[in-house]
This record gives C-alpha cells, sequence and structure tokens, in this order.
C-alpha cells in the first residue's frame, strides 16, 4: 500500500506542477499515469513541439518543459506509478482514499487531485484484423523498456514526432529498424525527418513509404507483417511491430466515480478550490469544466496552486498557513536541501 498526503492521477504539466505546490506545504504526492513516462501529451505527443505561452518563456520545447518541472520537483520527492491506470476508489470513514490501479497497486491518500488531461490515453489501433491476439505478443503500442527490443528485427509504423524519434533511438539498439509510413511525408519536426533520412542513407534505417500494414503473421509471436501499397503486398519478417499512430483519450474508469460529469469532463466548484461533488477529491487541468474554463497549461498550475492550499486546511483544520513569497521563504526539499535567495550583506558605508 503506497501511502501519501496528495494522490494525482496524471502526470501531465499540471499533475507535475501540484507537487512543487504541495511541496511548499510539506505535503507528499505520488503520481498516477496510464503513460510509461511523466509528461502526458507533452512527453509522447509532441515533445519537440514549441510552446510560446508559458509566463517566462516567450518559447519553450514541450519535451525541455517537462524537464524542467520534474528538476523542479525533483527535491520533493514524488512517487510514481506508471503505465498503470486509476480503476477503483473507496472512501474510508476517516475521509481518506484507497486508489486502485489496472494492475493492482494500492494507493492510500488524504486527498486526490484528478489531472487527467483529457483522461486516460488510449492508442490508436491499426485496423487489422487480429492485432488484438498479438498484442504483448510481438506488438507493442508503448516503447517502455528499449531493451526489449536490443538486437531484435522491429517495425515502426507512423509518421509523426514518436515514430520518427523511436526509429532513431532504437537504431542504436535494434538489429534493424524499419519506418514504415502510408505517405512520403512526415509530420514532425525537421530535425528529425532530416536524421532519418541520414539514418536511411547509412543503412540503419529501412524506410518504406508509402505503404501500410495490412496483416500480422506468426503461430504464437510475431514472426512477419505484410504490406501493401496499390494493390501490391510484401512481406517483411520482424520480431515486433510497433504502431505508433496517436492515442485516444478517454475519460475512463473515472467517470464511474460518482463525479459530476458533463461534456466528458469533471464539474468543479472554481469559486474556491476546483473541489468536486465528492469532499477530498479534485480535478485540475483540462480534465474539468466550470463556466469560463480555459484548456491552458498556465490555468492548469493556477488551479494546482489553489488545490493544494484546500487539501492543506483540509488536512489541518484550524491550522492556519501563513503564505510567504518563496524569495524570501525560501524552498525547503524535503531531500534535506534548501534553496534560498542570497542574504543581503549588513556593513557600513565609510
Amino acid at each position: 500500500m503506497i501511502q501519501t498526503d496528495i494522490l494525482i492521477i496524471g502526470a501531465g504539466p499540471t499533475g507535475l506542477f501540484a507537487v512543487f505546490e504541495a511541496g511548499l506545504l510539506q505535503l507528499k504526492c505520488h503520481l498516477i499515469d496510464a503513460l510509461p513516462q511523466p509528461g502526458g501529451q507533452l512527453a509522447e505527443l509532441y515533445p519537440k513541439k514549441p510552446i510560446f505561452d508559458i509566463p517566462g518563456y516567450p518559447e519553450v520545447l514541450a519535451g525541455d518543459l517537462v524537464n524542467n518541472l520534474m528538476e523542479q520537483i525533483k527535491q520533493f520527492q514524488p512517487g510514481f506509478t506508471l503505465a498503470e491506470t486509476a480503476e477503483t476508489i473507496e472512501k474510508l470513514e476517516d475521509g481518506t482514499f484507497i486508489v486502485t490501479t489496472n494492475k493492482g497497486t494500492k494507493h492510500h491518500a488524504k486527498a486526490v487531485a484528478i489531472a487527467g488531461g483529457l483522461g486516460t490515453f488510449e492508442p490508436r489501433k491499426p485496423a487489422i484484423e487480429n492485432i488484438s491476439f498479438y498484442e504483448e505478443k510481438g506488438v507493442e503500442y508503448f516503447v517502455k523498456d528499449p531493451e526489449l527490443f536490443r538486437d531484435k528485427d522491429i517495425v515502426i509504423a507512423g509518421g509523426g514526432d514518436s515514430a520518427l524519434d523511436w526509429s532513431i533511438f532504437l537504431s542504436n539498439v535494434a538489429k534493424s529498424v524499419t519506418l514504415v509510413h502510408r505517405r512520403n511525408e512526415f509530420r514532425g519536426a525537421l530535425d528529425s525527418v532530416e536524421k532519418v533520412q541520414e539514418l536511411k542513407k547509412l543503412g540503419k534505417i529501412n524506410l518504406i513509404t508509402p505503404a501500410e500494414v495490412v496483416a500480422i503473421n506468426g503461430k504464437d509471436h510475431v514472426e512477419s507483417i505484410v504490406l501493401e501499397n496499390d494493390g501490391i503486398q510484401q512481406t517483411v519478417e520482424t520480431d515486433y511491430f510497433i504502431p505508433l499512430f496517436g492515442l485516444t483519450p478517454k475519460l475512463g474508469a473515472i467517470a464511474n466515480w460518482g463525479l459530476e460529469i458533463e461534456k466528458n469532463a469533471i464539474k468543479v466548484n472554481n469559486a474556491l478550490d476546483y473541489q468536486t461533488n465528492i469532499e477530498g477529491i479534485y480535478a485540475i487541468g483540462d480534465v474539468n469544466i466550470y463556466p469560463g474554463k480555459l484548456k491552458l497549461i498556465l490555468c492548469g498550475f493556477h488551479e494546482a496552486t489553489l488545490m493544494c492550499q484546500s487539501v492543506y486546511n483540509r488536512i489541518n483544520p484550524g491550522k492556519k498557513y501563513v503564505l510567504k513569497y518563496t524569495t524570501v521563504s525560501g524552498v525547503d526539499g524535503f531531500d534535506g536541501t534548501r534553496k534560498e535567495a542570497e542574504k543581503a550583506v549588513v556593513k557600513a558605508i565609510e
């Protein structure tokens, strides 16, 4: 049983920043995310695309923003349950919660903050008749552990950043990498496209375009895939097939928790603390809805800040928290580190 003050469901930018605001209040956080790494959409869908509306950053790559948030919260030592989804929730008599994931991992928390963005992400699966049979038998929708593909033949399908980036990375891990896309043009970062072009010339990536994977062969595991272009088919032997066609957001099991839902989002009290209709459960970021809601990262940061203040008051009834600016109070990490501004030197001028 994982114990924490605030259980945050969703490790996107809003969930990650909530860890920092909770840390300032000396509240411990643990995060659950269906993806195999923190960062949410920023890390999975567009890590190399620039964001222009983050305060203080005229321009910042999505992946760099995630890295900065991870560095910012490092001293507060958050825990992570990754590649798992929050399945059930139970509210105990003392007002605390037990949240269990689809893999049976149990979490006991004094408050729950749902920061699931647009919901849990499910992979967009290609329309191949028997693909479900081969899932975890050679068909992988995420690259959770690159070592799984060490010295193996792999086929990646897709035309976005994920397909390009993993083709580049795994070209130094796998025995062979074949990248398949239904068009000749790729929708990804220019430097990634150019890198794939370079690796193709070096013989480290086999690029097949335009083509689509239409069938999978193999008795108990993927042994080959069938490509088709203009009615012409060819078979490519492979150990793994990795279709990277993006993710579909769904509210998932959270929709069955008794929360008020409107337009596939969770209704909250935005006049106070972004709490849901169930006391002790909050919803912050793109997953919530209220009058005037804007689905912006900076709005999620604001909501996370007020949520943490509310949780502090809920956990510590009657105890007054005096807000101090970090420039004055500094930041004390759970790991014993301290960040503070340099103290002024008291010295007379002669």
